[in-house]
């Protein structure tokens, strides 16, 4: 579903997560795209160019988060709300799926966008942080600077997204991005009220058991029984506190540890596939390729280049 490097060309259909989304209401707006890809796991990239003498730009709740790292120019461009702050090279933007803004947009700019679902905190607010998911959310963010994400924004933009190898590092590169979002910029959402949801310690509970038996086949009733749970009431209070049904959650486990062994061994693929649960070679090549966009040889190809 990648566009043409040299002609890159969204329809409304084709456009990342909908109508509404910040693509395509850049592409009503006149913005010319100059590369897009999607990425595997859900992830998103352009990179945009804009010159005109004065726009407006509104965004109306998209629905998915958007990271924007200015490239060039955009030094009079400015958030209605925020008079006087202008864009300018390195500078960021974190607009968050339910915001709303409007912009006035002058002059040259040349920025990289990424786009990516709220499900992609909830998984890393579990896993690297030990909270709840559903207390966190990203930050709206107008014109933040932080060095480490700029320099990663950048690396991000001098890759080759078309070529399974520069995918792939690109992939892995945007998943470092949201693991520094969710760090530095992932704040509590207000007023919300934390109902139906497991406890701290039996979330903790059901992720040590599920990593310690990822290679075997898992299933609810054995997850239930070690929530104390009924598995009507664990697969609901699953969902409501980590964000996904424990299937997909799972799936996302082996995913992420057969990424770690192929950065890190050289072990078979076969023997990898057979660690992280998958039923052979086969069916892992499959998965992997799937979410990622490329095969496991091709990824531990591309790491060890």
């Amino acid at each position: 579903m990648n566009a043409s490097p040299s002609v890159p060309v969204i329809s409304a259909a084709g456009t990342p997560f909908g109508l509404q989304s910040v693509c395509h209401t850049l592409a009503s707006a006149n913005a010319h795209l100059d590369r897009f890809a999607w990425l595997g796991d859900g992830l998103a990239i352009a990179v945009w160019t804009r010159d005109t003498k004065e726009a407006e730009t509104v965004y109306e709740r998209p629905g998915h988060h958007t990271l924007s790292c200015y490239l060039d120019g955009g030094y009079r461009t400015e958030r209605q709300k925020m008079p006087g702050h202008y864009g300018a090279p390195s500078r960021l933007c974190a607009l968050p799926g339910d915001h709303e803004s409007r912009w006035w947009v002058r002059g040259h700019m040349h920025f990289m966008h990424l786009y990516f679902l709220p499900e992609h905190f909830t998984r890393r607010a579990v896993q690297e942080l030990d909270r709840e998911p559903r207390e966190l959310t990203l930050a709206d963010r107008t014109y933040f600077e932080d060095p480490r994400i700029a320099s990663l924004c950048q690396s991000l933009v001098n890759e080759e997204w078309h070529s399974p190898d520069g995918l792939l590092r690109t992939n892995e590169t945007a998943h470092e991005v949201l693991s520094l979002l969710l760090r530095g910029q992932g704040v509590r959402r207000a007023n919300v009220a934390l109902k139906g949801g497991l406890s701290a310690a039996t979330r903790r509970r059901l992720a040590d058991y599920i990593d310690s038996h990822l290679s075997q086949p898992l299933t609810l009733g054995e997850l239930s029984g070690v929530a104390a749970l009924s598995e009507f009431h664990l697969a609901r209070m699953f969902r409501e506190s980590f964000g996904l049904p424990p299937a997909a959650w799972i799936a996302q486990q082996r995913l992420d540890r057969a990424r770690r062994l192929l950065r890190t061994t050289t072990l078979p693929l076969a023997q990898i596939a057979d660690q992280c649960g998958y039923a052979n070679a086969s069916h892992f090549s499959h998965r992997f390729r799937e979410a990622v966009g490329v095969t496991p040889g091709a990824f531990r190809q591309a790491i060890g280049a």
